[in-house]
């Protein structure tokens, strides 16, 4: 028998097994993460936008756009039209031409119009911009949790 054969031995190869699939696992652990505070960056993002575009429009027309549990970002809210308000895709002069949804596959900003003012509410996954997990609501005076 030689002796001098050089290769891993089983116990070897299933401890570097074992290990790559601990730091896989953390890895992916982590990006999910990441992937959520993404997400939650974008919705606080897109309420900004509308936020500056429902100002633009209110200066126009001393008024902000009517509606009430409207889903902004849905086929029929797509646009922010100078004449009537939230309207469907392809609207002539608009203060905001493509009315962004939220990160998920089916998420919606809710926006509601009551007398002088609006909201515009989302929900953060895990947080962020200095908001933590939950509800938050956007109206003329800014944000707030």
């Amino acid at each position: 028998m030689n002796k001098n054969k050089r290769g891993f031995t089983l116990i070897e190869l299933l401890v570097v097994i074992a290990i790559i699939g601990l730091l896989s696992t953390l890895a992916v652990v982590a990006l999910g993460s990441a992937r959520q505070k993404a997400n939650d960056s974008k919705r606080l993002s897109d309420i900004k936008q509308i936020q500056t575009a429902l100002e633009l429009y209110y200066t126009d027309n001393n008024a902000y756009p009517a509606g009430t549990a409207i889903d902004l970002g849905s086929t029929d809210y797509a646009c922010l039209n100078s004449a009537t308000g939230f309207t469907t895709a392809a609207c002539p002069s608009p203060y905001m031409g493509l009315v962004p949804k939220g990160p998920g596959s089916s998420e919606y900003y809710s926006y509601t119009m009551a007398s002088s003012t609006y909201t515009i509410t989302a929900t953060l996954e895990v947080g962020a911009g200095g908001f933590t997990v939950g509800a938050i609501t956007a109206s003329p005076s800014g944000l707030t949790q």
